[in-house]
């Protein structure tokens, strides 16, 4: 990464880190793996704080790479006041001396996605909490008026966790979530769209940044009815749908679309020929999806180049084999596998899978691709 000019801020010793709510235990456990020094120090749903080693410094590479993280960055405090003023003056006064270029300001989840309609957004409570903190902002930091920040900008945050408790701190936005307050993109559910899925799908091509192009073909598993496919066929792309269940008759009279009214298992391997992406959102154990996937991409008829699998979480404990599933898929040839748990997601995370133009996927025997599938409950 290049060198940059700024002085970043001191390290007061605190990471925070927003997720889901009810994905708390499963952030915990992962930070434990892949940040085996970094201890829990405070959580309220949504919202978790861990304790820095005492050799920590600030890092432009830093990342904290981990699946049920939806936002983090380094804390600079948290503040207690009862008046706005009060918060505001705080939250400048922590911020002193630090050329901050953007200004990210949300509130933590209030419910799970979904529920009783919730869908992760920036509150009118943050939006008023952003225009106060504007309003007062210092002659120092040239922060910029956009609210999605620009790659490579450093980053306020300000986390609303309680009415009058808001949290401080800072990152670097690299891209994608990093960019948006609270790593929370604008999207809403169109008039138009099916089902939830087309918003699912949305967040997912946005983050996975798959490359496709105009008239490629793609293969949905588990299809209906249809929002996630509706999501592929705005991409521009000639879409199959593989579900025994009916879709809607607005994908139906869409040139670009198929349905093959069956089960995955059932289709044969020469239709998926032509296909470049295969995107599966299947309400199964994650190891099922895995293995009508494998059975496709492995067979040598086949050559799908990329993935976008919707991996559901029966049991939250699930959340310990997402490496095992992510070591699965890369023995299928794909280069670079990814994972995340989206804004819009519920019990569920989404994993992006691309390899090279010139690689094929890895081929497996028959008995490799029926091998049973694993108890999805606990272990």
């Amino acid at each position: 990464m290049a060198h940059r000019e700024e002085a970043l801020p001191a390290l007061p010793g605190f990471l925070f880190v927003t997720c889901q709510v009810g994905a708390e235990a499963a952030l915990k456990h992962e930070m434990k793996r892949r940040w085996p020094a970094f201890r829990f120090a405070y959580s309220r749903p949504g919202f978790l704080t861990f304790k820095l080693p005492a050799d920590a410094v600030a890092d432009d590479d830093f990342e904290l790479d981990c699946t049920f993280a939806r936002a983090w960055g380094f804390c600079l405090g948290k503040i207690g006041a009862v008046t706005m003023e009060e918060r505001v003056a705080a939250t400048w006064q922590l911020a002193r001396g630090v050329p901050y270029q953007a200004l990210h300001v949300w509130q933590r989840d209030v419910a799970r996605p979904g529920w009783r309609g919730f869908e992760p957004h920036v509150t009118p409570a943050a939006f008023e909490a952003e225009a106060a903190l504007r309003e007062h902002v210092p002659n120092e930091p040239v922060v910029s008026p956009a609210r999605v920040a620009n790659p490579g900008q450093l980053v306020l945050d300000c986390t609303l966790v309680e009415t009058h408790e808001w949290w401080i701190g800072w990152h670097r936005a690299t891209r994608g979530p990093s960019c948006f307050p609270g790593g929370v993109r604008d999207l809403a559910l169109p008039e138009h769209a099916v089902s939830r899925a087309y918003l699912k799908m949305q967040d997912a091509l946005a983050w996975s940044e798959l490359p496709m192009v105009h008239g490629q073909r793609a293969v949905e598993l588990g299809c209906a009815p249809g929002g996630a496919s509706q999501a592929l066929l705005e991409c521009g792309l000639r879409v199959m749908g593989v579900d025994p269940a009916k879709v809607d008759p607005q994908l139906l009279a869409d040139a670009n679309f198929t349905h093959v009214r069956k089960r995955a298992d059932d289709v044969r391997r020469r239709e998926f020929r032509g296909i470049t992406w295969l995107a599966a959102d299947m309400n199964v154990a994650p190891e099922t999806t895995l293995d009508a996937v494998q059975a496709i991409v492995t067979h040598e008829a086949v050559n799908v180049r990329g993935l976008l699998l919707t991996l559901k979480l029966l049991d939250w404990k699930m959340a310990d084999l997402v490496p095992d599933y992510l070591d699965r898929i890369r023995k299928w040839g794909y280069d670079s596998v990814r994972a995340r748990q989206l804004a819009h997601h519920r019990q569920e995370i989404v994993v992006a899978a691309v390899r090279s133009s010139k690689k094929r996927a890895g081929r497996a025997s028959a008995a490799k691709r029926r091998r049973p599938t694993k108890k999805t409950h606990g272990r």
